[in-house]
This record gives C-alpha cells, structure tokens and sequence, in this order.
C-alpha cells in the first residue's frame, strides 16, 4: 500500500484539484482571456529552459504556431556529441576540454581551436552589444541555421554564453519522441518542473531527443484543440526534417565566381521560403524516421489519437515515420463501468468524481459522452486506421488506478490484430506514479523509466534484434 506521506498527499491534491475544477466550471468565459490558448496554470512551478548541458541534458522553448500558442520544449542529451561507437578515451578527452578549458563556462568544445557559441533559431549569430541585463542586442544577420559559419570564432568579443549550438563535424543521429503531458486535459504543461524531470529521465536513459509539447488547455479549448496540436507537432517535424535537408543540401555547395553567386542566390530564396527557419538541434541530432510517441496520463489519448493520424495520413508526414508509442496510464472512460472503476473509484489522486469533471471541461456540451472517441478507445465507431495497422504499443498502468481496466482492454484489442502490446502492471503503485512531483525519485519511477527505455529501444534501435523485454 502507499506510504503514509503519499494518501495524505493526495487528500490534499485531490482538495485543491477540485477546487480548481469548480472554478473553471463556474467561469463559463474563460476562454475570452486569451484568445491564443493556454498552455499553462498560474499555480505549475516552471523549470527554466537551459541551452547548455546541465545534468547532460540541453533544453529550450520554440513557439511552433503563429495562431495559437502550441509551443515545445526540446531536450537535448549532450551523447548527441559523441560517436557511440568511438572509444571511450577520445570522449573522456572530449568531457575533460569541456570542463577545464572552456572559457565560456557550460559550452561544449568538440575542437580545442574552436568554441562554439550559441545560435537563435534564425541561425543569427549573438550581437555585439550587450544590455544591462547581460544579454547581448544589436543588428542580427540573417544566416542558414544549418551549421555555423567559419567566422563563428571571431564572434566571442562580448564574452557572454549563450548555449550549444551545432556544427556538421559533431552531427551524430538520435530518435525522437514526442512527449504528452497529463492533467486531465486542463492542467499541466510541457515545463513544469515535474514533466522537465521527467523528459531529462527519459531522453537520458533511452538517448534520444524528447520534444515535449505544450498543447493548449480546456475549458480555454476544448476537444479537438489538444488533439489537433498533437498532429500540428508531428507535421511540423516533418517540416523541419525537409527543410533541414533543403539546408543541408545548400550548405554543401562549394565552388567559386558564377557558381557561388548563384549558390548564394538560391539560397537566399530558400530562406524567404522558411529554410533559415530550421530548428537547429533537430537539423543536426534528429533523426524522424525513428519517433515514438509517448503520452502520459491524458497525454496518452492524444497520443493514440496522433498515432492512428499519422497512419491515416500516409506518406504525408514523410520522413517522419511513428515507429512506437507509449501510453501511460491512459486517460481512458466508457458508459459502461468496468471492475477497476468500480472498485477504485475513489482512488488516490485522481478519483472517477474528478475526471467526470475534468471530462465535461474538455469535451464540447454537445457532444459530452463518456464513449466519445476521445475518451473510450474500444467504440465502435472511432473511424480509420484499423486496429492491425496500429504501431507498437507499449501500456503503463498502476494497480491502484480506477483507469487500469480499460487500458489492459485496450491492449488486449491490440494483441489480437498482431501488434506488439505488452502491459506492464506496478503493484501498489497509482495514477501518475512514475510522472507526479512528489513521487519522481521513488524507486518506482525510477524502475518504470527503465522499463520504457528497454522496451523502446528494440523499435529505435538500428540493430533492434540485439534487445528485448
């Protein structure tokens, strides 16, 4: 059973949930404060993004959509600087550089002659100037984000860091997941503490680079907004893979005289078309045609739902290829009641009363039902692809979790069209349990990251027949 800490814990969450649940009901006009969406709650403790490599993982925030505010946080694990298969005294010289000859403290040195400097994701070098702040300002020049120029060594004369910025000599290849919050569709965000403890887990122990979204909140927007973010993520990622080979291509044109103005010439007009848009990180490290999708709690119906999209979609998304997904205790619900909702219903955390609540908030009056698409994966009518074309599908549930029925139906259905679905069960464990703030250093969680990055591995692995679980 849980420690005593933890069912007093949640007595008191489930108090302040509530209350914040009946607040949002009572205020019918929420969605007239902000036009663009919510992504976040006045009362989440926010994790600043950090571009260096602090802890091993590098993070920062883009802003994706210019009508809504759908935003990610990108984790970078800093393996991305070494070859896996290089020997292990050539990276120990490298990490040695890195933390004694760096004159900008935190940036990463993978050629002693060379520190690199960190770029925006326009590929505008840091200014010259410097405010009184310490943050540099000034005329920006329009760049290829790609790489960074051979004039990038000159431009330390302000003397401020400004994060990792790639270049084509330490460019190694990881996979990409794309991560889903929980908080029952109207709480949560994509850098709360808790989930930027979570990612920087994740992308440690499976090496990969986790993108997690910042999808907008109801009642402020109500289904399908959070869903339609979720597919918006994977277009874009697809956009930044074409557009980083377009860059790329560009990049690597060499010649003189004629050839080069014209070389120039094209790529100026590669960059009036969103190529000096790329995303760095992704450019250099992201590899798309291995991404796996990973949802937590009601991160996990959005990422049933992009998975079956992206199959739906076909070569629309190429290169981008969903090789995997993750569900972790699935937000799932039916109008006709299981044994775990019956008996649990009063369960830690997250009881049935509060996600009725928290369901009625994000579904649309009109159409509220507890065997909406969105909320019961197992209705008859919940439309294309069939469930055999479904990726791998790896679910999390939690003994003490009223949801768990449904989830291990769901991957029952799953079994029987040959998908690969394994259930992993954790005794005494409840909802979020491997993803809540107070219970993210249990062992528990510790042990269930583990399990998800053996399991992951053997679909963005290149070699995949070497793991198993």
């Amino acid at each position: 059973m849980p420690s005593v800490a933890v069912k007093l814990y949640s007595v008191f969450f489930k108090f302040l949930l509530k209350h914040r649940l009946q607040n949002r009901i009572q205020d019918p006009n929420d969605q007239t404060k902000d036009p663009f969406g919510v992504t976040s709650r006045p009362e989440e403790s926010i994790a600043a993004a950090n571009p260096s490599f602090t802890d091993g993982v590098a993070t920062k925030d883009i802003h994706i959509d210019a009508l809504t505010s759908l935003s990610v946080r990108i984790f970078l694990p800093d393996t991305c600087l070494t070859s896996p298969d290089s020997d292990s005294k050539s990276q120990s010289r490298v990490r040695s550089m890195t933390k004694h000859s760096d004159p900008y403290p935190g940036s990463i040195l993978t050629d002693p002659n060379q520190a690199f400097i960190r770029r925006n994701s326009f590929g505008s070098p840091p200014p010259n100037t410097t405010t009184g702040n310490g943050l540099a300002t000034g005329e920006n020049h329009r760049r290829n984000s790609y790489a960074i120029g051979a004039d990038d060594s000159n431009k330390l004369d302000s003397g401020v860091y400004r994060g990792y910025a790639p270049s084509v000599s330490n460019c190694r290849k990881l996979p990409v997941i794309l991560q889903f919050h929980g908080g029952g569709f109207v709480s949560g965000s994509c850098d709360s503490v808790a989930n930027d403890f979570f990612c920087r887990r994740i992308s440690k122990l499976c090496d990969v680079i986790v993108l997690a979204v910042g999808y907008r909140l109801a009642p402020e927007n109500r289904y399908p907004a959070a869903f339609e973010d979720g597919l918006k993520v994977l277009h874009w990622l697809a956009k930044q893979a074409n557009l980083a080979e377009c860059s790329k291509s560009l990049g690597s044109v060499r010649g003189g005289g004629v050839e080069l103005k014209k070389a120039d010439f094209h790529r100026h007009i590669a960059d009036a078309f969103g190529a000096s848009m790329v995303e760095p990180w992704l450019a250099a490290h992201g590899d798309p045609s291995r991404c796996v999708l990973l949802g937590v709690s009601c991160g996990a119906n959005i990422a049933d739902y992009v998975a079956r999209q992206s199959i739906a979609g076909g070569k629309v998304l190429d290169p981008v290829k969903v090789v995997a997904q993750v569900l972790m205790y699935p937000f799932f619900i039916g109008s006709v009641q299981t044994h775990s909702e019956i008996k649990l219903a009063n369960s830690y955390f997250y009881d049935k009363a509060m996600c009725l609540l928290a369901w009625k908030l994000f579904l649309p009056e009109n159409e509220f039902s507890l065997d909406h698409p969105a909320a019961n994966p197992l209705v008859a009518d919940r439309g294309p692809p069939p469930l055999k074309l479904m990726p791998p599908t790896l679910t999390i549930v939690a003994e003490l979790d009223w949801m768990r029925d449904r989830a291990i139906a769901y991957s029952e259905e799953l079994r029987k069209m040959n998908v690969d679905a394994p259930v992993l069960e954790y005794k005494d464990a409840v909802h979020e349990f491997a993803t809540l703030d107070m219970l993210l250093k249990t062992p528990q969680a510790q042990a269930c990251a583990e399990d998800i990055a053996i399991w992951v591995k053997k679909y963005i692995s290149l070699r995949g027949h070497e793991f198993s679980y």
